[in-house]
C-alpha cells in the first residue's frame, strides 16, 4: 500500500469515527473516558513519588473500566476492574502511613514526656561525673533537675534535654564526651536495649533521636571548623 493510499484509508476511518462518536453519546462518553485513563496513566509514568503514582493509576483504571463498560471491551474491562482495587488499596496504604510519618514528626518533641515511664531515677551531686569520655555506652539520658555541662567542650546541657545517643549507635560503643554535673542533678536513665526496642516501635521517639543525632553531629562539625579556622588564623599571625 502506498503512502498515499495509507493516508487516505486513515483519513477515511477518522471520519468516519467521528461520523460515529456524533451519532452516539455513549461512543462519546466511552472516547472521553479512555481518553481521561490513558491521560492519567502517561501523567503516572512521570510521578516521582509512590502516593501521586497510585492515585493516578486508581484514576487511570476507573477511566478505563468506563470505557471497557461502554465500548463495549471485555478486555479492558476486566484488566481495569482487576487492577482498580489494588491501587485504592494501596494509595490508602501510603497516605495512612505518610500522615503516621508527620504526626511522629510532630510528636517528637514530646517522646521525652512519655518516655519516663521507661528510665530509672538517678541523682548526682555537684562536681560528679556520669560518664567519661571513652567508657562503653549502656544507656540514653533525660536531665531533669540541674545543670550538667560536656566537661571536655564546655557545652551546657538543659533540663529537659535527651543525651548520650551518640555512643549508643556509633560503630565503637564508646562516650564521645565527658559529662559532669555543675550543680545537683536528677538523670532518668535508659537502658540500650530498651531505647532500640522503643526505637524501632514508635516513630515518634525514632524521628527525636535522628533530629538529636543530626543536631549533635552539625555542632560537632562547626565546632571542628571554628577549631581549624582559629588555628589557621594562628598560624597566619605567627608567620607575620
Amino acid at each position: 500500500m502506498a503512502l498515499s493510499e495509507l493516508t487516505a484509508w486513515a483519513s477515511a476511518e477518522a471520519v468516519a469515527y467521528v461520523a460515529r462518536l456524533l451519532v452516539s453519546p455513549r461512543e462519546i462518553v466511552a472516547t472521553l473516558a479512555a481518553a481521561v485513563g490513558i491521560g492519567l496513566a502517561v501523567a503516572g509514568a512521570f510521578a516521582r513519588t509512590m502516593m501521586p503514582l497510585r492515585w493516578l493509576a486508581a484514576g487511570s483504571n476507573l477511566g478505563l473500566v468506563a470505557f471497557g463498560a461502554l465500548r463495549p471491551s471485555p478486555i479492558t474491562l476486566i484488566i481495569a476492574v482487576a487492577l482498580l482495587p489494588i491501587n485504592i488499596y494501596r494509595a490508602v496504604e501510603v497516605t495512612r502511613l505518610t500522615r503516621r510519618v508527620m504526626r511522629a514528626q510532630a510528636d517528637a518533641d514530646l517522646a521525652g514526656l512519655w518516655l519516663k515511664p521507661y528510665m530509672k531515677p538517678r541523682r548526682l551531686k555537684a562536681g560528679q561525673t556520669l560518664f567519661s569520655k571513652g567508657d562503653r555506652a549502656d544507656s540514653l539520658y533525660l536531665l531533669v533537675e540541674g545543670e550538667m555541662e560536656l566537661a571536655d567542650i564546655g557545652k551546657r546541657l538543659e533540663a529537659g534535654r535527651i543525651f548520650g545517643e551518640i555512643a549508643l549507635f556509633s560503630p565503637s560503643g564508646l562516650r564521645t564526651h565527658t559529662a559532669r554535673c555543675v550543680s545537683a542533678c536528677k538523670v532518668l536513665g535508659i537502658h540500650e536495649r530498651t531505647v532500640k526496642q522503643l526505637y524501632f516501635q514508635y516513630p515518634a521517639f525514632g524521628f527525636h533521636l535522628v533530629e538529636l543525632l543530626v543536631a549533635r553531629l552539625s555542632a560537632d562539625v562547626e565546632r571542628g571548623e571554628s577549631i581549624r579556622a582559629r588555628d589557621t588564623g594562628t598560624g597566619a599571625a605567627d608567620v607575620a
